[in-house]
């Protein structure tokens, strides 16, 4: 089997085309979908993400930190997203990381291509686009940074960027916060099932095994957007995702039968339920299909942080105590890798029986 690596998105992006390839243009019955995302960003009509401020999350006062908590709840049941304000980590450092990525991104091809990762081999962290999924042949309009950035001990750091100089130190340290965050809406999420605080941190591996994996994702202006997307429809395979962006509007989510797209809210992180929390909780928290869109006039780079479980150690299935006669377990027993395999397959075998 050959195979082929695609050439970055961004490449083909600065070349000057007026057309796509066509391995980036979408089935016909996607593009039905697929609009300008400036214009959907502008609506106000509708369902709208919900934005949840977590000023009093941790608040003395029980009616406040109550209220907070229930809103969160609310948000993971319905939507499996939604936009954090007020989490805690500050505006300096999270825009000391994304300069950081802007910055590497900035550098020359050849730069970049040091970074290059080889999938075939294995290699997955570094610098890297997708390559066609054979089943269907299609390709995103983006390429990638990709590597574990938590626990530190985990980490390779001689294939994070050296250049900006301010990359590592900058990226260490918002994993180190982003990490406590995770710790605290886990936590939230467990006493909102009616489990003990430390619950669900546990079931997905704890301080040593959860691992934060960050992929920065770099899309390029597209000649014909209305052809292409950045990320095709997917659900997070993660416990939770927390994602920042250029504020540059993208993201879409299917939300009771309508893409509905995401609004840039200022100083947020937009936080989304993964498989892994849906499954462990039996479905009362959704994992909700997401997408990208790209556009014609201005570049769009996401920092997305995926907080995985370990892939083999750890069972993933319905805890016990959300499983009742009315409510039966929705999930087979299966540990992350076999998730993660199990949903690769589903995905071929659609796309053979879509040709």
């Amino acid at each position: 089997m050959v195979i082929t690596v695609a050439p970055r998105v961004e490449s083909l992006s600065s070349s000057g085309i007026q057309s796509i390839p066509k391995e980036y243009i979408r089935p016909k019955e996607e593009l039905t979908s697929i609009g300008n995302v400036f214009e959907e960003e502008k609506k106000e009509e509708g369902p709208q993400v919900p934005t949840i401020d977590l000023k009093e999350v941790d608040s003395e006062d029980e009616v406040v930190r109550e209220k907070c908590r229930a809103e969160f709840i609310k948000a993971a049941k319905e939507w499996g997203v939604m936009h954090l304000v007020n989490h805690g980590i500050s505006d300096q450092l999270i825009e000391r990381v994304k300069k950081a990525g802007e910055a590497f991104f900035d550098q020359p091809m050849e730069e970049k291509e040091k970074y290059a990762n080889d999938q075939a081999s294995g290699k997955i962290q570094g610098y890297g686009s997708k390559l066609a999924n054979n089943a269907s042949g299609q390709l995103e309009w983006e390429d990638y940074f990709f590597h574990l950035i938590y626990p530190e001990d985990k980490r390779d750091l001689s294939i994070w960027p050296k250049t900006p100089s301010d990359y590592i130190a900058a990226t260490s340290e918002y994993a180190r916060q982003l990490r406590a965050l995770a710790t605290k809406m886990l936590s939230v999420l467990s006493l909102g099932l009616g489990l003990e605080e430390g619950r669900l941190e546990k079931e997905v591996g704890g301080l040593e095994e959860l691992l934060l994996q960050m992929k920065i994702n770099y899309y390029p202006k597209c000649p014909q957007p209305e052809l292409a997307l950045g990320v095709e429809a997917h659900t997070d395979v993660s416990a939770l995702t927390f994602i920042l962006h250029n504020m540059v509007p993208g993201l879409q989510l299917f939300y009771e039968g309508k893409w509905v797209t995401a609004k840039c809210v200022p100083n947020s992180i937009i936080m989304h339920i993964g498989d892994t929390i849906e499954i462990l909780s039996n479905r009362r928290y959704k994992s909700i299909l997401h997408r990208g869109l790209v556009n014609k006039e201005k570049v769009r780079i996401s920092w997305a942080v995926f907080c995985e479980p370990p892939k083999e150690k750890i069972i993933l299935k319905p805890l016990p105590e959300v499983v009742t006669e009315e409510e039966p377990a929705l999930f087979p027993p299966r540990t992350f890798a076999q998730h993660i395999e199990h949903k690769l397959f589903r995905k071929s075998q659609e796309a053979l029986a879509n040709k």
